[in-house]
């Protein structure tokens, strides 16, 4: 019996050190020594990001903070930007571009000179910038509010302000065992993150974040409302491009296009000079466009062609001075022309310059976004050829422009080596999917962008393949008269052949039937609408039916 008692006590020993050993456990993370301790605290919208900073936040002498470029790349600009040739930073925010000389003491916004206290500079190996004099760039308000705590709040956030009702100590978190934070008195004002079962989680004025009773709290006012961001389109957008070239007039348009929303005509070109030349075509006609197009309503989001110019087109991108020109000029005549968008068509480019395409579309779509311009980039499908789909980083155009347009055309072109469809509703949603995984762009930045137009296969007696294209209005004359079509499943087309002369004629067919396919696929994956290439080669029919199917 002594023994059974002695090993009785002996199991109760082990079980209160287990239960002590299980609450330090439990409680004892709520404990922990602050890692951040010593260092200045970066609390950015309410989270305190200093452990995650990969190098520390400094102040420098004149009291201006500094934050290192890969900690700007990763918290507000995720292209940032270091041009080496010319020993700058540049750093893009929704309206502003931002370029900070390494050299001397300004930046440029927007292109406008700015004075700084400190510019940017490098320290360490690292670059870092005075993030306190970009509050401007960035939409945000920073504050050093001492004992080495630094907050950051952007400005189309939501802020909500209360008052303490009594003093109280502000908790790690809502468990029953833990640690303080800081401690408030009553009147004193604080932030309220959140708030959920009676706790809210705050931020003081020492810049602490923690937990305290939500009836603790008074004079709830909201300081500031979420900034919305308000489309220029409501609902789908329903796009044609409307062609001329810079030889001709613009086209005389009278009445309306049932249906369309956005009108494209091809204003802007770069012309092939030594350096820089854009092609204003508004001027053979276009102010008589523009007035009809805004009489009736129709948003005008101008082409910018670059005219399949490969080498100048290299040379311009690759150029800071250049690059910088051309996007000033376009701002100038988007503006000077009061357009609504500008469509940025720029094809046949090296697939080396991909990475320059994109900075020239992140410094472009800031500045036309100032002053409430849409940017529209076109781009081709993915996994195809250097020049033609390989140039085009989707993602990163997608991420900086308003909307990306897929133009969803030639699956079989010119250069072919087989006969096929334009645009097989098959390999279209195929491309679609692609988008939206394999190339990481949203739903609701893509246009699909449809063709008006097919094209004739000629196979001779040698084998040899040519084609022609031929409008949807001229499909049916290019059919000789009892020529039987039959409907493919797979490109959702009606598909016809006949022979004559020893020569095979092929042609798979854009119609209504074939559009309402593709407009279908807009629907089904909530697509930002659709894009026509391009007036005037569409049958009646058509405006009607992207009337009722984008709405």
């Amino acid at each position: 019996m002594e023994i059974i008692k002695k090993h009785w006590k002996k199991v109760v020993v082990v079980l209160i050190l287990l239960i002590i050993a299980g609450v330090i456990l439990l409680v004892s993370p709520n404990f922990k020594k602050d890692p951040n301790e010593g260092k200045i605290n970066f609390i950015i919208n309410n989270n305190n990001v200093t452990g995650k900073l990969k190098h520390d936040i400094w102040i420098n002498e004149n009291n201006v903070i500094y934050a290192s470029m890969e900690d700007l790349e990763n918290y507000f600009d995720g292209q940032i930007y270091h041009d080496k040739k010319n020993n700058q930073i540049i750093t893009t925010s929704d309206t502003k571009v931002a370029v900070l000389s390494l050299k001397e003491k300004k930046m440029l916004v927007n292109g406008s000179e700015v004075k700084l206290v400190s510019g940017a500079v490098k320290k360490d190996g690292i670059y870092y910038l005075p993030i306190s004099e970009m509050s401007k760039i960035y939409n945000v308000e920073i504050e050093n509010i001492g004992n080495k705590v630094i907050t950051l709040d952007s400005l189309d956030r939501e802020l909500t302000k209360a008052d303490v009702t009594k003093n109280v100590s502000v908790k790690y978190n809502t468990k029953f065992i833990t640690k303080t934070v800081d401690k408030i008195k009553q009147g004193s004002k604080v932030i309220i993150i959140s708030e959920k079962d009676g706790y809210s989680r705050i931020r003081t004025e020492n810049g602490k974040i923690g937990y305290i009773k939500s009836d603790k709290l008074t004079n709830k006012i909201k300081v500031r409302e979420k900034l919305e961001t308000k489309l220029q389109i409501t609902g789908k957008v329903n796009l044609v491009w409307d062609y001329y070239s810079e030889y001709v007039n613009a086209p005389e348009r009278t009445g309306t296009i049932q249906g369309i929303n956005v009108v494209s005509p091809s204003f802007f070109s770069l012309k092939n000079t030594e350096g820089l030349t854009i092609i204003d075509n508004v001027k053979r006609g276009g102010e008589e466009y523009i007035t009809w197009a805004k009489a009736n309503g129709y948003k005008i989001w101008a082409m910018f062609s670059n005219n399949s110019l490969r080498e100048p087109t290299s040379r311009i991108l690759n150029d800071y001075d250049l690059r910088t020109k051309m996007i000033e000029q376009i701002v100038e005549l988007a503006t000077k022309y009061k357009l609504d968008g500008i469509n940025v068509d720029f094809e046949n480019m090296n697939m080396a310059d991909k990475d320059m395409y994109s900075r020239f579309i992140i410094e472009l779509a800031p500045r036309l976004r100032e002053y409430g311009i849409v940017t529209s980039v076109d781009v081709t499908a993915p996994d195809g050829s250097e020049n033609w789909s390989l140039c085009f980083d989707r993602d990163v155009l997608a991420d900086a422009s308003d909307y990306m347009v897929f133009m969803a055309y030639d699956q079989h072109g010119t250069s072919s080596p087989k006969t096929g469809t334009v645009a097989g509703c098959d390999w279209v949603e195929l491309n679609i999917k692609k988008f939206l995984n394999q190339e990481a762009v949203k739903k609701e930045k893509i246009i699909l962008a449809m063709p008006l137009y097919t094209r004739l296969w000629k196979t001779d007696s040698t084998g040899k393949i040519t084609s022609s294209v031929v409008n949807m209005n001229k499909v049916s004359s290019a059919i000789p008269e009892n020529v039987e079509k039959t409907w493919d499943e797979n490109t959702k087309q009606n598909y016809v052949e006949w022979e004559k002369s020893g020569t095979k004629y092929q042609m798979w067919i854009e119609d209504a039937k074939s559009i309402e396919e593709k407009l279908n696929l807009i629907n089904k994956y909530e697509l930002a609408g659709g894009a026509f290439w391009e007036k005037d080669r569409e049958t009646d029919d058509i405006w009607e039916l992207a009337e009722e199917k984008l709405k």
